[in-house]
């Protein structure tokens, strides 16, 4: 495996892998050691969307393994102007040694990825946000341990982050509830996707249209923005459609009593989820805001295949 680039391209045995080694690249930086694994090493962030965690996690990400990060704004290069996509890919590929993309279309992506010579990163297409959903799930393995049974529901939107996330839990086992409004499911791909590794797992998986069957006795809790990059246009529209569909103390209430609130970030307070929510004891973001930076060093060091000490190859 060459490169992340979808998560309907990875199997169980990876994402623990990587869980793993991200508990112990987080377990490291909290005792304020530093294994310098990337030294020597650049990592090109080509990026055509705007981005807060996503950059800045794997820009110190890369800092800390002791490489070094190369932002690239997509609009201040030849791109903009046309330049094959397969010509920047060969080219990158001869200057850095792995590529940390963010763009729009998944099939722009996967054209990068076949003509690079180096690593491609999904750092978040219009389909998927695979480096979130691993993330996602270590977060939650850190507070649960085991995952097999465990209940998550998302409600809102279902979209690139929600393709990527019911994918992930299913392969480990999670049961997964989807509540959106009628025309907003996941992509039909990811769903029946999903469907099967719960099918394998004997673990549940179901998309309502009723945010409370979706809610209801779950352990975990995920929102995201109704209105994702793209759809600005819509906003007014989709404030309408998705008015029931707010994580507030009332939906929160009909999930298990220690139920953990998750949202990828950024939040819109009073759109998808309530200011009182989000504060609120249950609420994780935080932490799982924070575990991007350990989960995306993981996969970069998977991707590489670098050694570190007992834990053999990598």
């Amino acid at each position: 495996m060459k490169d992340f680039i979808s998560v309907l391209q990875i199997d169980r045995f990876f994402l623990e892998n990587v869980i793993h080694l991200a508990r112990y690249l987080k377990d490291q930086q909290k005792s304020g050691e530093r294994e310098m694994f990337l030294e020597g090493k650049s990592v090109a962030l080509l990026f055509e969307k705007p981005s807060t965690r996503t950059r800045v996690s794997f820009e110190v990400g890369v800092h800390q393994l002791g490489g070094q990060p190369i932002y690239i704004d997509a609009r201040t290069t030849q791109i903009a102007r046309g330049e094959p996509l397969k010509d920047v890919a060969r080219v990158l590929s001869r200057y850095v040694d792995m590529i940390v993309v963010r763009t729009y279309a998944q099939k722009n992506l996967e054209e990068l990825a076949l003509y690079s010579e180096v690593p491609v990163i999904n750092a978040l297409t219009n389909e998927e946000h695979p480096c979130q959903a691993v993330s996602d799930i270590f977060t939650v393995w850190e507070y649960k341990r085991n995952l097999k049974n465990l209940t998550l529901a998302y409600v809102g939107d279902g979209n690139n982050v929600c393709n990527s996330l019911i994918v992930v839990a299913s392969m480990m086992g999670m049961n997964v509830r989807v509540g959106v409004p009628k025309g907003y499911e996941p992509d039909q791909k990811y769903v029946e996707f999903a469907k099967k590794l719960a099918e394998e797992q004997n673990s549940e998986f179901l998309v309502t249209n009723d945010p409370e069957e979706a809610v209801s006795q779950a352990d975990i809790v995920y929102t995201d923005v109704w209105t994702s990059m793209g759809d600005e246009g819509e906003e007014e529209e989709r404030r309408k459609i998705f008015k029931d569909y707010q994580v507030n103390k009332k939906l929160l209430s009909l999930a298990k009593e220690d139920v953990l609130f998750m949202h990828c970030l950024p939040a819109h307070r009073g759109e998808e989820v309530t200011e009182e929510v989000l504060e609120g004891e249950r609420s994780i973001v935080w932490e799982q805001a924070e575990n991007k930076l350990h989960v995306q060093k993981a996969i970069m060091l998977k991707l590489l295949r670098l050694k570190r000490g007992a834990y053999g190859a990598l």
